[in-house]
């Protein structure tokens, strides 16, 4: 895949979906302790998601990171706009920031379970 089709993918990818995950593996496989982190938040806020994983295609996998301007990998979008890697999302969850970014882009999801995990982690 060229650098340009990568592009493309990527950008059909995040205007498609309102939550999209570029990750090292799957949502329900993930491949690396940072993906496996902020997948883990998202599946247990019941956050509807696109996972893409970047092993999968290397194409993708240096195209996510020239089209974010991001160097590591997994990277949250939401409504399109990039949100950040794992240790931006952990410290976003943990202060409530990520409940009112999905609240503000009438995302799905949990609040009780956003709660809990800030209660494990206070």
């Amino acid at each position: 895949m060229t650098t340009t089709d990568a592009q493309t993918q990527i950008e059909e990818t995040v205007k498609a979906n309102d939550v999209v995950l570029f990750m090292k593996g799957t949502k329900t496989m993930p491949q690396c302790g940072f993906s496996s982190r902020v997948a883990g938040v998202l599946n247990y806020m019941g956050v509807e998601y696109a996972d893409v994983n970047v092993l999968s295609d290397d194409g993708i996998r240096q195209g996510i990171k020239d089209y974010s301007d991001w160097p590591t990998i997994p990277q949250l979008y939401v409504k399109g706009e990039f949100v950040g890697g794992c240790d931006i999302i952990t410290e976003m969850t943990l202060s409530g920031e990520l409940d009112q970014l999905f609240e503000q882009n009438g995302v799905t999801f949990d609040k009780d379970a956003a709660d809990k995990i800030r209660q494990a982690n206070g």
